[in-house]
């Protein structure tokens, strides 16, 4: 895999797929630029080089054709101040007015195209609607592994036009390098903390780290399965009743492999799902009818905590609980903090994206972590082993 040191971009226009993915409120501002900010090294890189950048990202999930809400002209004036100089905007991602705004592009100057997902072709990894994009550039430049894990036009198909000219980005290489660390070069103890709703999100990763780790911490919405597959009364806790026989099969699992399995002893519940239900602390094996976990309890907090602050490495990927709402958010930032502690004791944390990472930017523990993945899914989906079609095109 070639990377963005390895490639001078000097009078090169490079076609650089990033994820710019960003949420926008009611009035279109973005209301969390970490996506943006990430690529900013990548397309400084191009630009210092005496390169010209051509930008290409989906937005959101637009149905069959443009939509005003998900069009990425909203990021144009967030994207010049980031690069301290103006950038230019096609209305299309493809077309004659794309390919002119291209080929006219100077060095040092960049062009964002509009979302790629306003043609069904993109998702359907058209080969046509690639060689579309790539009559755009002179190099590919590969930056969103948020996307890594679809073989979409502009993440796998249009690497095919560029067989000598195709870079991972350092986002892509950051990325990668992490995940392979803590798969591959993991400082023990290791404790892998799985959180989220549901087992059958986690089955594939869970069964990979019970093969690596020392320690598997299970939280969020999942333990309750767990606790009702040990014969527990959850009263109205979530549960994913045809997976409990699967639950048992991974504690059998982990005592089997000598993995230390470390399920929630209590929970915060409450009478109903909201911020201003009653609320109370129960034991997982009895939650009382008519009430629900929604958060891990005081003594698994401690006892989350103490496993996390012991440990050398640490991969994270989804809450405790429901941490969206304010009273149920204590338990994720219980181990957001043991993480930031440990780290600071010379731990090595990879937060892995999505919920994990809006927890810890939004608990201000960002700067106190080793690396937070921005790819959830495809983070998942490379430490499951399997190959994402964004990594293996530039290979």
């Amino acid at each position: 895999m070639q990377t963005l040191d390895q490639y001078n971009f000097a009078g090169k226009k490079a076609l650089v797929r990033v994820d710019f993915n960003v949420p926008l409120d009611k009035d279109y501002r973005i209301t969390d630029d970490t996506r943006i900010r990430a690529a900013t090294p990548t397309i400084r890189k191009i630009l210092a080089d005496g390169g010209s950048v051509i930008l290409m990202s989906h937005l959101g999930r637009p149905k069959g054709g443009p939509e005003d809400k998900y069009s990425l002209r909203h990021l144009v004036n967030r994207l010049s101040q980031e690069y301290g100089a103006p950038v230019k905007f096609a209305p299309d991602a493809v077309g004659a007015e794309a390919l002119q705004l291209a080929q006219s592009l100077q060095p040092g100057e960049v062009l964002l195209l509009e979302n790629l997902r306003f043609h069904p072709e993109e998702e359907k990894g058209d080969a046509a609607f690639a060689q579309q994009l790539a009559r755009l550039g002179d190099v590919y430049v590969n930056d969103a592994f948020g996307t890594a894990h679809r073989r979409h036009a502009s993440t796998a198909v249009v690497a095919e036009s560029f067989p000598q000219a195709r870079v991972s980005g350092y986002v892509m290489q950051g990325e990668i390098d992490n995940a392979r660390k803590v798969l591959e070069h993991a400082e023990r103890p290791f404790t892998a903390i799985m959180g989220g709703a549901k087992i059958s999100d986690k089955i594939l990763i869970i069964e990979q780290l019970l093969d690596k780790v020392d320690n598997l911490i299970i939280g969020g919405g999942m333990a309750y399965t767990f606790a009702k597959a040990q014969g527990g009364h959850i009263g109205s806790s979530l549960l994913e009743a045809d997976k409990m026989d699967l639950a048992l099969r991974l504690i059998q699992m982990a005592e089997d492999k000598g993995v230390n399995l470390l399920l929630p002893g209590d929970s915060l519940i409450a009478d109903k799902f909201s911020n201003d239900a009653n609320v109370d602390v129960a034991s997982n094996m009895s939650i009382p009818d008519g009430w629900m976990g929604l958060d891990i309890g005081p003594e698994a907090r401690e006892q989350f905590a103490q496993v996390v602050r012991n440990s050398k490495t640490i991969l994270w990927n989804g809450p405790m609980g429901v941490f969206e709402m304010s009273n149920f958010s204590l338990g994720t930032a219980f181990v957001a903090r043991a993480i930031a502690e440990a780290t600071e004791n010379g731990a090595f944390s990879l937060i892995g994206g999505g919920d994990s990472a809006a927890a810890v930017n939004q608990l201000g523990f960002a700067d106190r972590v080793s690396y937070i993945s921005t790819g959830g899914g495809a983070l998942l989906e490379y430490m499951e082993g399997k190959e994402l079609p964004g990594v293996a095109a530039l290979g």
